[in-house]
């Protein structure tokens, strides 16, 4: 007989919002490992379709605007219950300094990454079953930001300030974040190869672990906070020792 202790997560449904990409896709095959039923969601069907045929044929792949309220409402009628919700929902980063900063497009990050965030909690979590959680995603820039890291920055400190909130809002649903540093995904896809690579590299090599992250890295945190039954309102930093140095 099998083992149901093998598989942690057997029989829970795990949606992820942003979970085609980057962190959200690692979080999605590290969910499904353990034997949850993932649910990935993105704006985009191709995403969408590419994403499935990389997880277990169980796995369930919804398209939808992620920063339009009404239709994250009609998405979560479709989901119905579920267990656990993470949201790792963004768009390419864009670095810019304060006089070069398109407002209409750090709008557009906002309402999604933020914005987004409030409105899947708000539709979500009616749904999620009893020991379920949520786990938002923030980043390091929160705390240390940096030359051109206005709209990015700010948002990631309102990220923490949410978690927190819902955390007290949600009671007894369990509500956490992970702060990520800087790490391999395509949230850089716009920028040249080498100019991309070479961003990498100054930044690892000034962090303790001598290298930025992976996105399989980053997906060990979410397991973490889903499992972890006494943990709400948490914030987890995973970024090499960023903070420090």
């Amino acid at each position: 007989m099998e083992d149901r202790s093998d598989y942690p997560l057997k029989g829970k449904k795990v949606v992820l919002l942003g979970g085609t990409s980057g962190i959200g896709l690692a979080a999605a095959s590290a969910m499904a490992k353990e034997g949850a039923l993932v649910v990935v969601v993105s704006s985009s069907q191709q995403k969408v379709d590419e994403a499935l045929t990389l997880l277990p044929k169980e796995s369930i792949g919804l398209a939808a605007d992620l920063g339009n309220e009404k239709q994250i409402e009609q998405l979560f009628e479709k989901i119905g219950e579920l267990d656990h919700l993470i949201f790792t929902a963004g768009d390419t980063l864009q670095l810019h300094e304060l006089s070069k900063l398109d407002i209409e497009e750090a709008k557009h990050s906002i309402n999604l990454r933020f914005w987004g965030a409030v409105m899947v909690a708000k539709y979500g979590s009616p749904r999620i079953r009893k020991d379920g959680s949520i786990t938002l995603t923030t980043g390091a820039l929160g705390r240390k930001p940096r030359k051109g890291t206005i709209v990015i920055s700010a948002i990631a400190s309102a990220i923490e300030g949410l978690t927190r909130a819902l955390a007290f809002e949600l009671a007894p649903i369990r509500v956490n974040a992970v702060c990520a540093g800087t790490v391999r995904t395509n949230l850089l896809g716009n920028m040249p190869k080498e100019r991309r690579e070479a961003f990498y590299s100054q930044i690892g090599s000034k962090l303790l672990t001598g290298r930025v992250g992976n996105a399989n890295e980053l997906a060990e945190a979410y397991l973490y906070l889903i499992r972890g039954s006494f943990s709400t309102g948490q914030i987890i930093v995973v970024d090499g020792g960023s903070l420090l140095v």
